[in-house]
């Protein structure tokens, strides 16, 4: 995910919604169904995860703004995987990862996770080797 091209992107339909219609950053989160925080944070570019997709698809439709425009700003392409999908995935790579830099996680939980991952990624076994 983009973080500077989405919140650059949030800063323009802000702005333009502030401007054109007299809305505050209030009436914007009654508007658009995305709450107030969600925006502070969407417009800070803190966002930690993908952005729900229905709370950017009512974004953009109370703001007359195509989806799309959100889409890549977020970097997502047609024939992208489903992005709430590819940040859970990066999510518990992040998790794993965690578990294997961890200085208090054994050896042999290591060892087994790294195994896990060799299966799952249909790579042969280092031991096989």
């Amino acid at each position: 995910m983009d973080q500077v091209a989405f919140a650059r992107f949030v800063r323009r339909a802000v702005d333009e919604a502030k401007y054109r219609r007299g809305w505050t950053v209030t009436r914007l989160a009654t508007e658009t169904g995305v709450g107030r925080s969600t925006l502070f944070r969407w417009l800070s570019g803190e966002c930690q995860d993908f952005p729900e997709l229905s709370r950017v698809r009512s974004f953009c439709a109370a703001l007359d703004i195509p989806v799309g425009a959100a889409f890549t700003a977020l970097g997502v392409r047609h024939g992208d995987p489903e992005p709430a999908a590819e940040a859970a995935a990066r999510a518990d790579v992040q998790r794993i990862m965690r578990r294997l830099t961890d200085p208090g996680v054994s050896a042999e939980e290591k060892t087994v996770i790294r195994e896990m991952l060799r299966y799952l990624a249909h790579q042969p076994s280092a031991r096989a080797s």
